[in-house]
């Protein structure tokens, strides 16, 4: 028995505790991946319009250079399967969302993005409420 009532040696996670590190796992790529795009933007690899760091607007600098750091950071804690993991990606989906939906002046409008980022943020909260019902009724029975 455990200190909050439930018996350890019989309890076994169900499908959707067992599906949710696999969830965050296929994000932290996808996070990954976005960091890449925008280490790319820095240093000026891909040959377009703005796409070198000191030809960009400063807005696009301060946003290329923290998501630059932060989608790893947040991929690498996703895959982790850390508790800061989701906090730092929520960080960045919030950046990019109010990028192209707060200031499409500026940055463009990429709704696809934006909704991408609910869609996800969707899923993470339906998976937690799911893992919460599996584990409050593993207390019950």
């Amino acid at each position: 028995m455990s200190e909050d009532g439930v018996d350890v040696a019989a309890w076994r996670p169900g499908l959707i505790e067992a599906a949710f590190p696999w969830f965050l796992r296929i994000v932290a790529a996808y996070s990954l991946m976005f960091g890449v795009a925008y280490w790319v933007r820095l240093i000026g690899y891909y040959d377009g319009p703005l796409w070198r760091f000191d030809t960009m607007p400063v807005e696009w600098q301060v946003a290329s250079v923290s998501l630059s750091v932060l989608f790893p950071f947040a991929g690498i804690g996703l895959w982790m399967t850390a508790s800061w993991g989701p906090v730092i990606w929520f960080l960045c989906a919030a950046m990019e969302t109010t990028m192209y939906w707060g200031f499409p002046d500026m940055f463009g409008h990429r709704p696809l993005i934006a909704v991408s980022h609910l869609l996800v943020a969707l899923i993470y909260i339906a998976f937690r409420v799911g893992i919460a019902l599996q584990r409050r009724n593993a207390r019950i029975d």
